[in-house]
């Protein structure tokens, strides 16, 4: 039986109701506006028109019309938006399909009279540009702070080690987990923390020659000032105290850069193991529980809140990414099998496609949601 799990002490510690909505408005909002902008200057380099541009969705609050006719409208759910370009059927980008069979003439400065590969890179601008936040604020981070830069070295073994137990020794140095290459000590915590539970390969160096174990690592569950469990896999080694190294402008792009690529990883790992029942599909989050975290975040500080919405940022391009169809990826789907076919999918395939996108998209955002709500009111 599930019970109420909000005590006083979490609700003392909890930002406010006024302060959750701001902040939530504050990520999602620019983050939004960021992601569409990405798909609008693309398409005006390529001389596609704009005819919407919509921050959020459902009804509109307000608009203006500017001198090329492109409407800018703010709507009541600031969950989404979207960039209607010419020869669009809807904000799902769906092709018009009155303009089926028209002259490359007439086609000339809508969507689908774009060649393909400007098409492609009109759809993919979007979740780039949310890459390119992110990248900047690591960068940023990188630069103020420096990047951590310990040897992957074991100076020590927590209690019931499985690291121990599978037979590693103190001053070994590890070089791979799974086959992966590991620098330094802050990659063994990104290898493993995905897979509690799970057994991995480990290879290390020890008095000038290699050893490789099976680790099984341990589950470790974290629960934050506000009550929020996470569950990593943990090896159980320290590494000693950290230390950060300065880099410059360059290198900390390409540590952004690099930091985003994995972080990306490690959402497409968890979202497999959810689907292979490897991890509770209640370690899912919506909107309820991003807007949550944003008013958490906000209330530890501006950088607190800034490192996370380079998080969410990422979590964006990620999910638009997804082949399918309404999403970003979906449509990059169909121009790869254009390029197979030599010739864009059927009107009706599109349609199709894009009704079951939809009901997918719309079936998983009610269940996040509701899975959000029953997780902040009952555990």
């Amino acid at each position: 039986m599930r019970t109420a799990c909000w005590s006083l002490p979490d609700l003392i510690e909890s930002p406010s109701l006024l302060m959750t909505i701001g902040a939530f408005l504050l990520l999602l909002g620019p983050l939004i506006v960021l992601h569409e902008l990405g798909h609008y200057w693309a398409g005006r380099l390529f001389g596609v028109r704009a005819l919407t541009f919509s921050v959020g969705i459902g009804k509109e609050l307000w608009h203006t019309i500017d001198k090329r006719g492109t409407r800018w409208r703010i709507a009541a759910i600031p969950l989404g938006g979207y960039v209607l370009f010419a020869g669009d059927a809807d904000a799902s980008s769906k092709p018009d399909p009155a303009l089926e069979g028209k002259s490359a003439e007439e086609l000339k400065g809508t969507f689908p009279g774009a060649a393909l590969w400007q098409r492609t890179l009109i759809v993919l601008a979007g979740p780039m540009a949310n890459l390119l936040v992110a990248v900047g604020i690591i960068a940023a981070f990188a630069m103020a702070y420096g990047v951590p830069n310990n040897p992957p070295v074991i100076g020590g073994f927590s209690e019931k080690s499985p690291a121990r137990t599978a037979g590693l020794q103190e001053g070994d140095k590890i070089v791979s987990i799974d086959g992966n290459r590991i620098d330094t000590f802050k990659d063994v915590a990104e290898a493993v923390m995905i897979y509690p539970g799970r057994t991995v390969e480990v290879t290390a160096e020890r008095a000038g020659r290699t050893v490789t174990v099976p680790v099984t690592l341990a589950e470790r569950i974290v629960t934050d000032r506000f009550g929020n469990e996470s569950r990593f896999g943990m090896m159980g080694i320290a590494g000693g105290q950290m230390e950060l190294r300065e880099i410059g402008p360059v290198s900390a792009i390409g540590y952004g850069f690099t930091e985003s690529v994995s972080i990306m990883k490690t959402m497409l790992i968890g979202l497999k193991q959810i689907v292979t029942g490897e991890r509770s599909i209640d370690e899912m989050g919506g909107p309820v529980k991003i807007a949550k975290f944003s008013g958490e975040r906000l209330s530890m500080g501006w950088l607190a809140f800034v490192d996370f919405a380079a998080l969410i940022s990422i979590n964006l391009a990620f999910i638009n990414l997804l082949p399918i169809p309404t999403l970003d990826g979906g449509h990059l789907a169909m121009y790869a099998a254009e390029a197979v076919r030599r010739k864009p999918l059927g009107v009706r395939s599109q349609e199709w496609a894009f009704r079951g996108g939809l009901a997918l998209v719309l079936g998983v955002a009610v269940f996040v949601t509701f899975n959000d709500v029953a997780s902040l009111f009952f555990k």
